[in-house]
């Protein structure tokens, strides 16, 4: 099968979704992408259009998505293309192109990250909001709990944001 392979690289636009499914769940959230380019008679660095794209991410990585990242953040996605192309009951055709992730992480040629492995059978979903006490992540659909953020989380890498990192690396080793 031909299947259009796509690596963009961009900032997260919108807030991790996960969605609780029969065959496992998918986190998806909004990717802006902005062509820059060079301009010789400022001597400056310009942007170009932006685009936005729909990045759906299946069962473990979508899992680990989900406690990775936030919006704003700079990022590298490789998957699948699909665009669609739908017609409005109005009359007028809408298109929207998807990406169905294979991988995903940081862009690391504008930042640092740190690694936590998670071990297959431990991940736990862990309860997280905002410096507002807004839900970070949508709960999954149905939930008794509505507005409570679900994140994914390795057990062993739980350590408080204030520990030293001294203890960090005893807490993960």
């Amino acid at each position: 099968m031909n299947e259009t392979m796509v690596t963009l690289v961009g900032n997260v636009a919108t807030q991790v979704e996960w969605r609780d499914s029969a065959t496992g769940g998918a986190a998806r959230f909004r990717l802006a992408v902005t062509a820059r380019r060079f301009d010789r008679e400022k001597q400056s660095w310009v942007d170009g259009a932006t685009s936005f794209y729909t990045v759906w991410a299946a069962r473990t990585l979508g899992k680990n998505l989900t406690g990775s990242v936030a919006i704003g953040e700079p990022i590298v996605v490789h998957g699948r293309l699909k665009v669609r192309d739908e017609e409005r009951q109005d009359g007028s055709r809408w298109f929207s192109a998807d990406v169905d992730a294979v991988t995903i992480g940081h862009d690391m040629t504008r930042g640092t990250s740190a690694f936590r492995r998670v071990f297959k059978g431990e991940a736990v979903p862990v309860e997280r909001t905002d410096h507002e006490g807004k839900a970070v992540v949508e709960s999954a659909a149905g939930s008794a709990d509505r507005g409570t953020a679900v994140v994914w989380e390795s057990v062993s890498a739980r350590v408080s944001d204030t520990a030293s990192t001294g203890a960090r690396a005893a807490a993960l080793g």
